[in-house]
């Protein structure tokens, strides 16, 4: 059946092209729908309970996307004339900057002293060259001693500042975030220029939305190119045919645009991590180019002719190739069930590219084959049963007893490495420590403040029926008793809460008596304290970013050094703890893009796990009805998993951090190490059950004719995923350095590992006296 289909397709191939070409461009056409998003909730779905809490505190209280300029003197401090006179500035410039709501800075700080009877509101610098030494010392000990400013806005030693500017997206277009971050970078510019003491660096929140998108275009203008020439290269030198080069060129490049073309049909939208997906299909697509142009290239040195070595090319690798395609698709399907809506977004470009590159495969690499001119040097008699997979395999059959004792003994040592590795999402650590962003967050916290922070919306139980229960001085005790508690916590750096402001306020209303630094014991005085002083508030400056607008529930953020997701997760555990044990008449939610992150890695590394077990499950009765063997079947299952289980043993000792990236791998590399094996065991089949060789000779026939192709697919599979490790997002980077590690390590399995295991599972022993096994007779490489 398939030598008629391959005389059919051999006939009609120019028809078999133009047909080709067309419905590669009415797919491709879809590209034309794809548009980037910069904004990380892209990574949670809408039910998501995390998201819906951050989005529930959200509406509750100002927004807490912002954009951070750190800035820090390169001679003096920050309370020099000239510098904070700069930071007024850009204070008032800051708030041209597009969907911008609020702007805090050390020299607008709103401070509050007590004048007569009256309170006086002010911003704490107002003209910095107007002001004696003693002024600019009090104004120095007040942002030190003042908690809203202290390791907030200022830094301990007075070397470092920041001026945040709040923005409320409002989500509609996705030319936002850029367009906040293009302003913020002109208004840094322009400081620096005026200033160049000035060190000025960007972080916030909408800064790292960018960094999503400017890590994806750097990936998009140089490795997609750059894998390109790889393949290219490597494609001419080991194939060694013009011809066979510039048709799988072809092929690569009409899967990708295939499957991102109906990726944009679909109405998806652009990530971070689904821009990896051009290259994991040029990657992909390449395998079953190789497999069917060695086979036919193989055939042409023996002596076929063109026409003859195709139809027996295509009649040899349309199975093998037909259940790779499937059960890769299979291993990149079952990233549906993660809980990150990119990943699952990944896993359906790929594997329809995957199964694109299939049917282009079959229909037009050889076509195109067909009908440009090749020339193959036919093979010298002595030539032939020389090649070194020949060799390989008397080595193996050999050696057989040794190397399957030695692979399991290097099995078992890095299974035992597994549990080194741990779950862990730093979403700053997502972006290379060469993107602006990194540099800068890693500088804010180190110096002022880190971006990981967990927000509590506190409120009471028991309102009272005039609201306002953020006057209860009982309410307000609860909130400070666990703002103290949070702050005794070693790994805590910063609590922001409104009780500094109520102890503030209590006590410019004693005379700035520093005695009267306490909660107020009334809540009729509480009341009145805050309404002063909100009314002597200027625009923009208000407590929406603290209280809600009903007056019965205030926010706390806390802010942490570098923490594990382990370490999030616990504290959020015992912060809950607490709360439900010493404030009985409190309600809270916890929400914060640092838990959101913490939570989702958890939860996408298990629900992963029940997508590997269904895909391994789905790949192993595929192969058992394909190879018509159930114990071959079961004997697969140890080539396929194996390497999985060493690469992240291997991983535990080099890395050992499981972010939402390396939690795929184990599934995604299922369904491509099978190729390896499926190739393998239908040569062996075929040996056996057309040839009548034994165990040993078929092992032989296996590795004369598939292994330079498995050898040449996991080289420039190992290329493709190596190249994603020059990504400046980590999440790509981290899961094509595992991929690669697994993939070679599935060919050493597939090697040294298998053709023991068949040989055992035969139980064809030889002679205690026979010689070692030579190569057949006339047996070369071929796919």
């Amino acid at each position: 059946m398939v030598t008629r289909y391959a005389e059919a397709l051999i006939r009609f191939r120019w028809l078999v092209l133009a047909l080709s070409f067309v419905a590669v461009l009415i797919a491709a056409k879809g590209m034309g729908n794809l548009a980037f998003t910069n904004d990380y909730r892209a990574f949670f779905a809408e039910e998501n309970p995390q998201l819906q809490a951050f989005e529930a505190l959200q509406d509750t209280y100002d927004k807490s996307d912002n954009v951070m300029f750190v800035i820090t003197p390169k001679e003096g401090t920050v309370f020099d004339a000239k510098t904070l006179d700069s930071i007024i500035w850009l204070t008032e410039e800051a708030w041209q900057t597009p969907y911008s709501n609020r702007v805090d800075s050390i020299t607008n700080f709103q401070h509050t002293r007590a004048f007569e009877d009256d309170l006086e509101v002010a911003d704490l610098i107002e003209d910095p060259f107007g002001l004696t030494p003693a002024e600019l010392r009090y104004a120095e000990r007040i942002g030190q001693a003042e908690p809203q400013l202290n390791s907030r806005l200022l830094s301990a030693d007075n070397k470092v500042t920041g001026v945040n500017v709040n923005i409320q997206l409002p989500g509609k277009a996705l030319t936002e975030v850029p367009e906040v971050a293009a302003f913020a970078r002109e208004l840094r510019d322009e400081l620096v220029k005026r200033d160049p003491n000035l060190d000025v660096k960007l972080s916030g929140i909408v800064m790292m939305n960018n960094a999503f998108g400017e890590s994806a275009q750097r990936d998009m203008a140089t490795l997609i190119p750059l894998m390109f020439l790889v393949v290219i290269v490597a494609l001419a030198v080991l194939l060694r045919s013009i011809t066979g080069t510039v048709a799988s060129v072809f092929l690569i490049f009409m899967s990708i645009l295939s499957a991102m073309g109906l990726f944009g049909w679909s109405g998806g939208l652009l990530t971070g991590m689904t821009i990896s997906a051009p290259t994991i299909i040029l990657t992909m697509g390449v395998a079953d180019c190789v497999h069917l142009l060695v086979t036919f290239i193989w055939g042409m040195r023996h002596g076929k002719t063109k026409h003859e070595a195709m139809v027996e090319a295509l009649r040899i690798n349309m199975l093998p190739i037909f259940l790779t395609s499937v059960t890769t698709a299979i291993g990149f399907l079952s990233m549906n069930f993660s809980e990150v809506p990119p990943i699952g977004e990944l896993g359906n470009i790929v594997a329809a590219g995957v199964m694109v590159a299939f049917i282009l495969s079959v229909t037009f690499l050889p076509a195109m084959v067909m009908v440009l001119p090749v020339r193959i040097k036919a093979l010298k008699e002595e030539e032939k049963g020389s090649e070194w997979p020949d060799k390989l395999a008397a080595f193996v059959i050999n050696r057989r007893k040794p190397l399957l004792v030695g692979s399991v003994v290097v099995t078992l040592l890095f299974l035992a490495a597994i549990p080194k590795n741990q779950i862990n999402d730093e979403f700053v650590k997502y972006f290379d420590t060469s993107m602006d962003f990194r540099i800068a967050t890693d500088y804010a916290s180190e110096t002022l403040v880190g971006p990981y922070t967990i927000e509590y919306s506190l409120s009471a139980k028991n309102p009272g029926v005039d609201q306002g229960a953020i006057n209860d001085p009982a309410f307000l005790a609860d909130v400070q008793a666990f703002s103290d508690y949070v702050e005794s916590i070693e790994s805590v750096s910063h609590v922001f809460t409104l009780t500094d402001t109520m102890k503030r306020l209590n006590k410019n209303m004693h005379g700035d008596d520093d005695a009267f630094y306490t909660l107020p014991e009334d809540r009729e005085l509480a009341a009145q304290y805050l309404l002063l002083y909100e009314m002597s508030l200027p625009y923009g400056l208000d407590l929406n970013n603290q209280i809600d607008v009903s007056k019965n529930a205030t926010r706390v953020t806390i802010t942490m050094d570098n923490m594990s997701t382990n370490e999030v997760l616990a504290m959020e555990q015992d912060l809950a703890a607490w709360l439900r044990t010493n404030t009985p008449g409190l309600e809270f939610q916890a929400a914060s893009t640092n838990l959101m992150f913490a939570h989702i890695g958890y939860r996408n590394a298990h629900s992963l796990v029940l997508g590997t077990i269904i895909a391994l499950f789905a790949i192993s009765m595929i192969l058992v009805f394909a190879l018509r063997s159930f114990k071959l079947g079961l004997i697969s299952l140890v080539p396929n998993l194996v390497p999985a289980g060493i690469a992240f043993g291997i991983w535990g000792l080099i890395d050992g951090q499981i972010g939402m990236s390396v939690s795929i791998v184990a599934g995604m590399t299922l369904g491509i190490v099978v190729d390896d094996t499926v190739h393998f065991l239908s040569k062996y089949l075929r040996a056996r059950r057309e040839k009548g060789l034994n165990a040993e000779q078929a092992i032989q026939y296996a590795f004369s004719h598939v292994g330079k192709a498995l050898v040449v697919t996991t080289l420039i599979l190992v290329a493709g995923f190596m190249i994603l490790t020059l990504s400046t997002f980590k999440v790509n980077s981290d899961m094509g350095l595992l991929t690669a590690i697994t993939i070679s390590v599935a060919l050493v399995i597939d090697f040294l590992l298998l053709p023991p295991l068949l040989i055992l599972l035969a139980g064809r022993k030889r002679a205690a006296n026979s010689p070692d096994i030579e190569p057949l007779e006339g047996q070369a490489t071929a796919s």
